[in-house]
C-alpha cells in the first residue's frame, strides 16, 4: 500500500501542477450587460410615442473573450459579442454575434492584429470624445449616427491592426475585404487612425472609407417601419461613405472632463451623381461631483450641403444625462434630447426614431443598466 501511494503522490502533484499552469496561461470571460429604460417621445410621425426601449446608453449584449499565452510577451485571443434585445429577445441585427466576432495575435512589443467582424477606426480613436461615446448612448449621437461615432455597426471580413502605445501615442488601422471576384474595391471599407494621450489631455484622429455602404454594411438604412430623413437616400445611392473625424479631451480639477470633436461625412455622389455632405461639431462635458454621480451635457451643430440641389439642412440638438450608480455593476439615469431642424431640414429627427412631422423633437428616459 505505501509503494501505491509513493507512486500515485507524484503524479498527481505533477497533474495538479500541470493544471495550475496551464490555468495561469489561459482564460476565457463571460460577460455581459443590461439596459432598459422608458422614453417620452413629443413628435414621431404627428404623434407623442411612449415606449420601453433596450440597449440605448449602451448595448445590450453578451459576449465571451479568451487569452492565451503562448510565451515571449505573444498571446492568442478572441471574442465572440452578442447584442440583443431584451424585451423582445431578438437577437441584435438578426446576427449571432453581431457585434464582435473576431481572432487574433497579441504582442506587447508588436501590437495586435485581428480578424473578424470587428469595430472601425472612428469608433477606437474618435467616439471616445463624443458625449455619446461615454455616456447617453444613440439618443446623443450625431443625427442618426452618420459617422459611426455611436459605433452603429461593426465592419465584417476585416483585418485590423492596432500598436502598442509608445510615450502616450497609439495608432491603427483596418481593411474589410469586399469579396467579389474581380472587383477588388466594391463593399470593401478602409479605416486608419490614431491617439494621443499625455497627463489630463488626449486627442484622436481617424479616417472610414466604406465602399458601397448601402449594401456592405448595416447602418440607418432605410426600411419597412423606418425612414431615414436626413441622409438615408445618399447613402442607398452612394458609391463611398467617407468620415474624417477628429476629437480632444481636457481633465479639469480631476471631477470635470471636458470634450471636443469635429466630423465630416461624405455620401459620393450619393445624391443625383453629386455629393452630399455633413459636418458635425460637438461640444460636451461630464461632471462626477462623487464616485457614485455623473453628469453630462453637450451640444452638437450640424450642417449638410446637398451639390446636386443647393439645400442645406441644419440641426442642433442638446444632450443632458445624470447617472447614480446603485454599485459598482448597476445604474440608474434619467436622461433628455431636444433637436431643432433648421435651414433646408424639414423634419427633426433624433437617432433611433422616425422623423417628426415638423422641425422640433424631443425624448426622455428614465433607465436601468447593469453588468455582469
Amino acid at each position: 500500500m505505501r509503494k501505491k501511494l509513493a507512486v500515485i503522490l507524484p503524479i498527481v502533484a505533477t497533474a495538479s501542477a500541470t493544471a495550475s499552469i496551464a490555468h495561469a496561461q489561459s482564460t476565457v470571460t463571460l460577460y455581459g450587460l443590461l439596459e432598459d429604460g422608458v422614453d417620452v417621445v413629443s413628435n414621431v410621425q404627428g404623434n407623442r410615442l411612449f415606449q420601453l426601449a433596450s440597449g440605448v446608453t449602451a448595448g445590450s449584449r453578451w459576449g465571451m473573450s479568451g487569452t492565451e499565452k503562448l510565451g515571449d510577451g505573444l498571446s492568442v485571443i478572441f471574442r465572440l459579442e452578442s447584442g440583443f434585445n431584451i424585451n423582445s429577445g431578438r437577437l441584435g441585427s438578426g446576427l449571432a454575434f453581431s457585434r464582435n466576432a473576431y481572432a487574433g495575435l497579441e504582442s506587447a512589443q508588436a501590437g495586435t492584429v485581428t480578424l473578424g467582424r470587428q469595430w472601425d477606426s472612428i469608433v477606437d480613436f474618435v467616439e471616445p470624445y463624443t458625449l455619446n461615446g461615454n455616456v447617453g448612448g444613440y439618443y446623443f449621437a450625431h443625427p442618426n449616427d452618420m459617422d459611426n461615432t455611436d459605433n452603429g455597426f461593426p465592419i465584417a471580413n476585416a483585418v485590423k491592426y492596432r500598436s502598442p502605445t509608445v510615450a502616450g501615442f497609439t495608432f491603427g488601422g483596418l481593411y474589410s475585404l469586399g469579396g467579389i471576384a474581380g472587383k477588388f474595391s466594391d463593399n470593401a471599407t478602409f479605416s486608419a487612425g490614431a491617439t494621443y494621450a499625455a497627463g489630463p489631455f488626449s486627442a484622436g484622429v481617424a479616417y472610414l472609407r466604406i465602399n458601397d455602404p448601402g449594401v456592405s454594411t448595416q447602418g440607418y438604412q432605410n426600411y419597412p417601419g423606418f425612414t431615414n430623413s436626413v441622409y438615408g437616400d445618399y447613402l442607398t445611392a452612394a458609391r463611398a461613405q467617407r468620415v474624417l473625424g477628429v476629437g480632444a479631451s481636457y481633465q479639469v480639477l480631476g471631477s470635470l472632463r471636458v470634450l471636443a470633436d469635429f466630423t465630416n461625412t461624405i455620401f459620393q455622389q450619393g445624391s443625383a451623381g453629386h455629393d452630399a455632405t455633413f459636418q458635425n461639431y460637438e461640444l460636451s462635458g461630464l461632471y462626477t461631483p462623487t464616485p457614485a454621480i455623473t453628469i453630462g451635457a453637450g451640444y452638437t451643430y450640424t450642417t449638410g450641403r446637398d451639390h446636386a440641389t443647393g439645400a442645406q439642412p441644419k440641426y442642433n440638438q442638446f444632450n443632458l444625462t445624470a447617472e447614480y450608480a446603485l454599485s459598482k455593476r448597476t445604474s440608474v439615469y434619467a436622461m433628455g434630447a431636444y433637436q431643432k431642424a433648421a435651414g433646408d431640414a424639414n423634419a427633426a429627427q433624433i437617432a433611433g426614431f422616425n422623423p417628426s412631422s415638423n422641425q422640433k423633437q424631443a425624448v426622455g428616459r428614465l433607465g436601468i443598466r447593469s453588468m455582469f
